[in-house]
């Protein structure tokens, strides 16, 4: 494959090393690790979970909402701990991969994975507010009402020349793309916003001093650092890099056929990608959705490209780290708010928010806990509301239908009372669908119909043995008909069977059950009574 796909893979590794650079660089210094941090990052994991990842074109490194995890735990215990936590994560997204969870993502519902990316692009647009302004951070953890502290205590003729770079870089990442779609309009932004800048030395932030070479891998010390503080974050941030990598894979493999998605061996990519970052002093990486994108329409089919794109930003390192080392905060800020506007498909939710009312709850909840709280929090939360419109939506379509006695009728047939079951027998529906056969009146004899049972849980099918127990105290025989053979067992084991008053009065067909129904009523017509045994 790859004699046929090298010149679209390079092609591909050059684009998207473009692409990266100012992404690295703005995420990095967004999330308090440093601007080197951010590109060792794109250098390190891109590589490793290129060689090591279960997808063709995955390209990882350091992504937004990263960011928006990395920023607390920073501002509480300093940059000095993101290696480590790195390192702890990476070892945590592996021990997923043994435990073969990469499937798990699957269960994710669109809804969520949505509202999930709008509030991440929500907060990422919020934390560029400060270097956006030239004006410090507020001191909320909460990125909405730190940018709100921030505004209020803004210097604003201060703030003029940051704001003005800030458009500047907007205006030309809308406008390039126009021109040619593949031009990199956020390096043309950083280009000329940078010389301007330097030319008319204005009065900005810029990224500052860059090594000139990869450092040497190294553990990070533990002297002075409370480890077990950094278990829960760790476990957020490994959670995240599961759940985001490997939807970038999903949505890569279906923009182009470049074979099978591995999600497990994702994960042992992402967490070996994680720990390497960690030894060189990078930050927790995840595969990218945009730089996937970008991989996929450039022409990347192999994972070549990922390599190519690790070493064009070596190459930046090594050949133009001074140069890098001049470019305003603000234009970084710049390419952030951008990117964050373009992470919303407004068509994508006009869709979700127009398709259900229960779709547009869990989306707009899920963008709010995001927000507000937390983003594993919030994707709990999603996938719960999810679950209970679910487990409600099935059991309504869930019913109890009484039908009359096939054939022609016979006396005595207005005391046989014959219902059918439909759709799932379980916990959420058991009691509301069995509650209306017990309130049967008149009748002596009532078949169960369970043929059209889908589902049957444990709870299901011991609501018919208390619906049995309690029409036999009755004096009411029951006759169960058509329990499914991959229900028999389990309805045998709970006691439905046992619960009958006799064992043939578990029945195969309809026509017997209504012939075995009207033999008791024959019976009890002629003794005056219901007979107590068959």
């Amino acid at each position: 494959m790859l004699r046929r796909t090298w010149k679209g893979d390079l092609i591909a590794g050059l684009t998207v090393g473009i692409v990266a650079l100012p992404l690295a660089l703005a995420f990095g210094v967004s999330s308090g690790a440093g601007a080197e941090a951010g590109l060792i990052t794109a250098i390190v994991a891109g590589l490793v979970a290129a060689v090591f990842g279960g997808s063709n074109i995955q390209v990882s490194g350091p992504t937004g909402a990263m960011v928006v995890v990395l920023g607390p735990i920073v501002a509480a215990q300093g940059a000095g701990v993101v290696a480590l936590v790195t390192i702890m994560a990476g070892v945590m997204v592996l021990i997923a991969a043994v435990l073969r969870l990469g499937r798990a993502v699957a269960v994710i519902p669109w809804p969520v994975i949505e509202g999930f990316t709008l509030g991440i692009a929500v907060i990422i647009f919020l934390q560029q507010v400060p270097s956006a302004l030239g004006a410090p951070a507020g001191p909320s953890p909460n990125s909405l009402v730190a940018a709100v502290q921030t505004v209020a205590a803004t210097d604003w003729a201060a703030a003029l020349v940051p704001l003005a770079i800030v458009a500047v870089v907007a205006v030309i990442m809308v406008l390039a793309p126009l021109v040619r779609p593949w031009v990199p309009g956020s390096i043309i932004a950083i280009v000329v916003v940078t010389v301007v800048s330097t030319w008319l030395a204005l009065p900005v932030e810029t990224i500052g001093t860059l090594p000139a070479a990869l450092p040497a891998p190294a553990l990070p010390s533990l002297s002075g650092v409370d480890v077990a503080a950094l278990l829960i974050p760790a476990a957020t941030i490994a959670a995240l890099a599961a759940i985001e990598s490997l939807l970038s894979a999903r949505v890569g493999a279906s923009l182009a056929d470049t074979g099978r998605l591995d999600p497990d061996r994702e994960l042992v990519g992402q967490g070996l990608a994680s720990v390497a970052s960690g030894l060189f002093g990078g930050m927790p990486a995840t595969g990218a959705i945009a730089r996937t994108a970008v991989n996929v329409r450039a022409g990347g089919r192999s994972r070549l490209a990922a390599i190519i794109h690790s070493i064009v930003l070596v190459g930046v390192v090594y050949l133009a780290s001074t140069i890098v080392a001049t470019i305003p905060l603000a234009a970084l800020s710049g390419v952030l708010m951008v990117t964050a506007v373009r992470m919303v498909s407004v068509p994508t939710v006009r869709r979700i928010v127009t398709a259900t009312r229960s779709d547009a709850l869990i989306f707009v909840a899920t963008a709010v806990v995001t927000i507000a709280f937390d983003l594993i929090i919030a994707v709990g939360i999603g996938i719960l509301a999810a679950g209970v419109i679910a487990l409600r939506t099935l059991a309504a379509s869930s019913g109890v239908i009484r039908e009359p006695l096939p054939g022609d009728p016979k006396p005595g047939d207005e005391r046989i009372a014959l219902f059918r079951l439909d759709g799932a027998l379980f916990f959420g529906a058991a009691e509301r669908l069995t509650d209306a056969i017990s309130d049967t009146t008149g009748a002596s004899v009532v078949i169960v119909r369970l043929s059209q049972i889908r589902d049957l849980d444990a709870t299901g099918a011991r609501v018919i043995v208390e619906l049995i127990e309690g029409l036999e105290r009755r004096g009411i025989t029951v006759i169960i008909k058509g329990i499914q053979e991959r229900h028999l067992t389990l309805a045998t084991r709970v006691g439905v069977v046992g619960a009958l008053r006799h064992p043939n009065h578990l029945v195969a067909s309809l026509e017997t059950a209504v012939e075995h129904a009207r033999s008791h009523i024959a019976r009890e017509q002629a003794a005056g009574t219901v007979s107590p045994a068959d």
